[in-house]
């Protein structure tokens, strides 16, 4: 089956009331590919402006990271339930920044369950360092996260998972794996998931691209066959994001 085009946009610890706005202002008045899933996802302070600003018909809002507790005594964290309250449909889990401040694979993998069980859908990240990169262990890093998530994840709730891989090498490095670098693993993935899951979950399941997109260099990754869009960071701050997001026309 066709996977539907999808771009996130990770604005990370960025931005102001006013900049959020502009930013949505903007993709409101583009013309935006009808055919592209759009997520955007402010700091939490900024996302019931978000929430309330995007009237674009393709464009959704997620938290950047959700707390696998459903509530209580758990200072700074913020749960499912509250995000679904805001009106949200998606958050991110397993960001690199968030792994490298110490949450495990498993964290990683309860959150998501957790978010899934409350209803919402989850943009999964992974990846490897430089040090993995040149050590040749690239897919095994990989494999070895998507191992945790399959034990906490099961059936239909791979329906709700979007998977983001992005080498950490390439986050905010203005470096970019090449498509083929890309490309393959991107391939060892949706064979890990027809492997260790299923058929369907594997011809089914999303599989982003993240690190250093820009719109230089989306179109010519938006045409690799197991690339089915981006999670975009800096780049989503900026009005190229539109390109981005149109890059697969």
């Amino acid at each position: 089956m066709a996977r539907k085009f999808f771009v996130g946009g990770n604005f990370k610890m960025n931005g102001t009331k006013e900049s959020i706005k502009a930013i949505i202002k903007n993709l409101n008045e583009a013309q935006l590919d009808p055919n592209v899933e759009v997520v955007i996802a402010p700091s939490h302070l900024y996302l019931p402006i978000a929430v309330d600003a995007v009237t674009a018909s393709t464009v959704s809002v997620a938290a950047q990271n959700v707390y696998a507790k459903p509530n209580g005594a758990h200072t700074g964290e913020v749960s499912v339930s509250q995000l679904k309250d805001l009106g949200l449909k998606w958050t991110i889990t397993g960001h690199s920044e968030r792994r490298a401040g110490g949450e495990s694979d498993e964290d990683v993998a309860n959150k998501t369950k957790a978010a899934i069980d409350g209803g919402l859908s989850v943009i999964w990240c992974c990846g490897e360092s430089l040090e993995e990169r040149e050590a040749g262990n690239t897919v095994a890093v990989v494999e070895k996260q998507l191992a945790a998530l399959a034990a906490k994840v099961t059936g239909d709730d791979w329906k709700k998972i979007v998977i983001a891989y992005e080498p950490i090498w390439a986050i905010g490095t203005g470096k970019v794996a090449t498509t083929e670098q890309a490309q393959e693993v991107h391939a060892a993935i949706r064979k890990w998931l027809k492997a260790n899951v299923s058929d369907a979950v594997a011809d089914e399941t999303r599989i982003l691209y993240g690190g250093s997109v820009s719109a230089k260099n989306s179109k010519e990754l938006a045409k690799q066959a197991d690339i089915d869009g981006f999670l975009v960071g800096g780049a989503s701050l900026k009005p190229e994001f539109v390109d981005i997001i149109n890059s697969n026309q």
